[in-house]
């Protein structure tokens, strides 16, 4: 009796543990969202105006930039953020599955969909089938 308490609990265990790093994924993804959109705002904002420099925020200190300078790192900035991004959103398919398999239900259907690559578009348009 003692073994099926001990499996039941390493059960719920495991589910519980598997369904919080789903979570904090989900919050960490909406973060990184917002702070994307900030960039983005700033980058518009940044070609709008037409001044040679800028203030920057560098943790609490305000810092006087050049325009261009300020657009790179803005940009690299947002590669990388795109980068997290994509990142913590196919590792968040995969655990949705793994809790599915653990919760002994079918996969999500049509979550491990990818878009067509251009070469496989490009294939599919010559074979006359899209």
């Amino acid at each position: 009796m003692m073994n099926d308490q001990e499996k039941l609990l390493k059960y719920l265990v495991s589910v519980e543990k598997l369904a919080e790093e789903i979570l904090s994924d989900n919050k960490e993804i909406i973060l990184l969202d917002k702070r994307r959109n900030l960039n983005r705002e700033a980058l518009r904002d940044i070609s709008k105006s037409g001044q040679s420099k800028c203030l920057v925020t560098v943790g609490s200190v305000l810092v006087k930039h050049d325009i261009e300078a300020t657009k790179s790192l803005l940009e690299a900035d947002q590669k990388q953020l795109n980068i997290d991004i994509n990142k913590l959103r196919s590792d968040l398919k995969v655990k949705v599955n793994n809790l599915r398999d653990l919760e002994m239900q079918p996969p999500v259907p049509g979550l491990m969909l990818a878009p067509l690559s251009a070469k496989e578009a490009i294939g599919l348009s010559r074979a006359g089938m899209m």
